[in-house]
């Protein structure tokens, strides 16, 4: 066999949401690089309601609108299956619960989490990233809007969609919708920053 024969397969996990900001443990271990810059193949946007976000706008692929954003690739010391189960844990929030391993599902429902892969992408050999079904309809920035605030309340703290979409603008992320969704925010709560906007709905939520 030659050398060549012998290369291992190099492969990465595709960032474009929270998995920029929070990784979580797992990831941020076995990551050897972060490959910053680097465009989603595909568009997304804030397109799903997330029970573990209160309800709020969450990032995820969309097969029409949206827009290819500015994202990562984390080049991680691991196999395809093992990075796969990695971001199957950290995704559904079972991140260090070894027993959960990926394996894809033959139905595919609005709830279902599935790990898909690119070639050759990135400098990488394979790129992994999760797709979950669009939810929101209709899917303007009004909706959002409404979604996002009330999230305020029934999330945990941290994980509302105020601080979710500031986080988003901070890692370089804008959609097709994100500037008005920003602009509704920041009318809604008659405020000039989402940090203002999250502590005014805090406040009158108190």
């Amino acid at each position: 066999m030659t050398q060549e024969t012998h290369k291992k397969q190099t492969v990465g996990i595709l960032a474009y949401g929270s998995l920029i900001s929070n990784p979580g443990e797992e990831i941020e271990k076995a990551r050897t690089e972060i490959i910053k810059n680097v465009m989603t193949p595909f568009p997304v946007e804030y397109a799903r309601s997330s029970s573990g976000r209160g309800g709020a706008p969450t990032l995820v692929p969309v097969s029409s609108g949206g827009a290819k954003v500015r994202g990562q690739v984390f080049a991680m010391d691991f196999s395809e299956e093992e990075a796969a189960n990695i971001l199957y844990r950290r995704e559904i929030g079972k991140v260090g619960e070894f027993a959960k391993t990926y394996k894809r599902p033959e139905e595919v429902k609005n709830s279902t989490v599935l790990v898909e892969r690119l070639t050759n992408f990135a400098g990488l050999d394979v790129v992994l990233y999760t797709k979950i079904a669009a939810t929101i309809q209709p899917l303007s920035a009004a909706h959002l809007v409404r979604l996002a605030i009330k999230s305020v309340s029934r999330a945990k703290p941290g994980l509302d969609g105020i601080t979710y979409l500031r986080a988003a603008k901070e890692s370089g992320i804008e959609t097709a919708l994100s500037p008005a969704y920003e602009a509704g925010i920041l009318e809604e709560t008659e405020s000039v920053s989402l940090n203002e906007a999250y502590r005014k709905v805090v406040t009158d939520n108190s």
